[in-house]
């Protein structure tokens, strides 16, 4: 298990990740950053857990408002056919 320093709104976070994993939880951490810059931008000066508590729920909406893009006829049709190869070596 390895420990990152994330820095968010010029404060590090230390934060544990398994080996192998610190370059995505870095970039992550940027993103969030950038996100409660924004929010800061907008809104103002907040306290730590306001920002937090914003921070999370911003985020939550977008997470909640991601649309998922639809499956196409091609890609049903390919999945059908491994559900067959599969339920056939099954049987």
């Amino acid at each position: 298990m390895s420990v990152v320093s994330i820095p968010i709104v010029n404060k590090n976070y230390p934060m544990g990740c398994e080996d192998g994993q610190e370059a995505r939880l870095i970039e992550l951490g940027k993103m969030v950053d950038v996100r409660a810059r924004e929010i800061l931008d907008k809104i103002g000066p907040l306290q730590e857990n306001a920002l937090l508590a914003t921070l999370c729920i911003v985020l939550a909406d977008e997470v909640n408002n991601k649309s998922v893009s639809p499956i196409s006829d091609a890609d049903l049709k390919e999945i059908l056919a491994r559900i067959k190869e599969i339920k056939n070596k099954i049987i």
